[in-house]
């Protein structure tokens, strides 16, 4: 969530001049919605409007404005010293995608371009996050799936009972509440009706107590299990042996994942729960 924002802010701790390019205005069929931002300096862009020609062209006047400080800072190297809101302003441009650009989509974009200071940092909206996931275990699976998530519009919470559970990963991830507990399967009761349950923890008797506690709670909005066929018949048998009913049987989702989409490689898994989340979306 909003990793583009934190590297704007990060820029701009580093005062370097750079352009925010952003969609004010749409009509018709566009390929990105009004709000998109991008970032451009001299050497790297990150986000996008939506490719193709007009991002082309974006580019090349955010980089024309660009250039234009640079001149007159007198550094020509891209790297001045100066703060990016001296930038020279360019006055809003509107593109008729099919007439003037040649692209496909054939609706009007209106862009705006605006020098990255402190007021366009301010100006820039929380990202809304489309869903709520639980990720309830760290290991291979669990750390390729955060890494997905990370590029997707969802606030996640990653829960573990060991200790010390996402060495070089809590940093890189914007927005991410982490938790390290003694037991998860109490630690449910935090987290907000509708979150999405992903249990893969290393422990089968762990994984079973988050089911139980899960199911019987009835507030989650999907409850998924990592394993096989074998493994979730297991532990339906188990579940109604401890009380549970059909009914509360029926929300559990074992083995997660996209059917056809096979391979047991961490970051395969991983891919194929995060478009399973995505398509629960619809």
């Amino acid at each position: 969530m909003n990793r583009l924002r934190a590297s704007a802010q990060a820029w701009l701790g580093e005062a370097r001049p750079a352009c925010v390019v952003e969609i004010l205005k749409t009509e018709g069929s566009v390929p990105r919605e009004a709000g998109t931002r991008m970032l451009v300096s001299s050497h790297q862009v990150l986000g996008t409007i939506g490719g193709g020609h007009l991002e082309w062209i974006a580019i090349a006047r955010a980089r024309s404005l660009l250039s234009a400080f640079v001149d007159e800072r007198g550094t020509g190297t891209g790297t001045g010293t100066g703060t990016a809101n001296e930038l020279p302003q360019m006055p809003t441009q509107r593109h008729a995608l099919g007439p003037s650009l040649g692209q496909c989509c054939g609706g009007v974009v209106w862009l705006r371009y605006r020098a990255l200071d402190h007021l366009a940092l301010n100006d820039w909206p929380d990202e809304t996050a489309r869903f709520e996931v639980a990720v309830l275990g760290a290991g291979h699976v669990g750390r390729a799936l955060i890494a997905q998530l990370a590029n997707l519009p969802c606030r996640v919470h990653w829960i573990d009972a060991r200790e010390t559970p996402l060495p070089g990963v809590e940093g890189a991830v914007a927005g991410l509440e982490c938790r390290q507990v003694d037991e998860p399967a109490h630690d449910l009761r935090h987290l907000p009706a509708g979150t999405h349950l992903l249990i893969m923890t290393h422990s089968h008797a762990l994984d079973f107590e988050l089911c139980r506690a899960a199911l019987s709670d009835g507030r989650f909005a999907f409850v998924g299990l990592i394993g096989s066929a074998t493994k979730a018949a297991g532990f339906r048998r188990r579940l109604l042996d401890r009380g549970l009913t059909q009914d509360n049987l029926a929300r559990l989702v074992s083995p997660i994942g996209l059917p056809g989409i096979t391979g047991k490689e961490p970051e395969v898994i991983a891919l194929s729960v995060a478009a399973q989340l995505l398509a629960l979306q619809r």
